[in-house]
Order: C-alpha cells, then sequence, then structure tokens
C-alpha cells in the first residue's frame, strides 16, 4: 500500500497579501468588506479550512496587492484575530494582526430602525467600544450601541 499525501495543497503568489485566521463563518462578510469581488488580482479563498484555534478558518491570497492599515482594521469587526502576512519573492517578509480602529465608517448598519443612517443616505459612522472582550459599536447618530457587527449591503 502506497502512502498517501493528505496535505491540503494551495498555490503560493510571489507577491501580495494573505490574510489567515478568519472565522470561516466571516470569511465572506471579510471579503465584502475588502470589495474582494471587485478586484482584478488573482484571489484565492479557502474555507472551513481545520485550524487548532479556531476549529474552522478561512484564508485569503490576494496577488499583487497590498492593503492599507485603515483598509484592514476594517475587517477587525469580522475577524479580530485574523493575520496578515505580507509576501514579497514568496516568501513572508512581514506578519502581523489586525487591529481594531477607533471609529468605523460606511461598512456597519445600525441596528436601531429608527436611525438617520437607516431612513436617509447619511454614511454610518461608530465609535468602536470593547466590553467583556465582545467589541460594540456606538452610532454617532442615534447613540444606539449595537452588538453585533451588521454589514452594509450595497
Amino acid at each position: 500500500m502506497s502512502e498517501r499525501n493528505t496535505q491540503l495543497k494551495v498555490s503560493a503568489i510571489k507577491d501580495g497579501t494573505v490574510l489567515d485566521h478568519i472565522p470561516a463563518q466571516s470569511l465572506f462578510q471579510v471579503i465584502d468588506i475588502l470589495d474582494l469581488s471587485h478586484c482584478g488580482n488573482p484571489v484565492t479563498i479557502g474555507v472551513n479550512l481545520e485550524s487548532k484555534t479556531l476549529g474552522r478558518k478561512g484564508i485569503i491570497k490576494i496577488s499583487d496587492r497590498f492593503f492599507l492599515d485603515e483598509e484592514l482594521s476594517r475587517i477587525a469587526l469580522a475577524a479580530p484575530d485574523a493575520t496578515v502576512n505580507i509576501i514579497r519573492d514568496y516568501q513572508v517578509v512581514s506578519k502581523k494582526r489586525i487591529e481594531l480602529p477607533a471609529e468605523v465608517i460606511g461598512i456597519a448598519k445600525c441596528s436601531n430602525p429608527m436611525c438617520v443612517t437607516n431612513n436617509q443616505a447619511v454614511t454610518t459612522r461608530f465609535a468602536t467600544v470593547v466590553e467583556d472582550k465582545k467589541v460594540k459599536l456606538l452610532c454617532h447618530y442615534c447613540e444606539k450601541t449595537t452588538e453585533e457587527f451588521i454589514p452594509l449591503r450595497h
């Protein structure tokens, strides 16, 4: 009986960004937040991959694309423990954790149906608040606290 290779193989990228340790259930929110469906670069997506810490995780590889810290901080709402790996010439040259932004603008929806942002063309704006290791969003307009990240649908 021959020995089988049981390793999952995902092609390496020469230059670009790898987002790892994304909770599997949050992967598609991260894709929406970064607007990757309109990205012209090659994108590799893995979902429900085994993870020792998360159980199941997602991973995104974007060739020839590098993000500003402000862009990446927006995904902290959906994937607070995600890591960012910068790849140059097939090597990881930088690895860091996502950092939660102090303010979130235009990517989350207010949970208050009476909020002006849900009834008029007003860009949403929240302050991030961490209580008991849980991220909450405080609406700038109605001051309602949203306990769960609700992505805006454009």
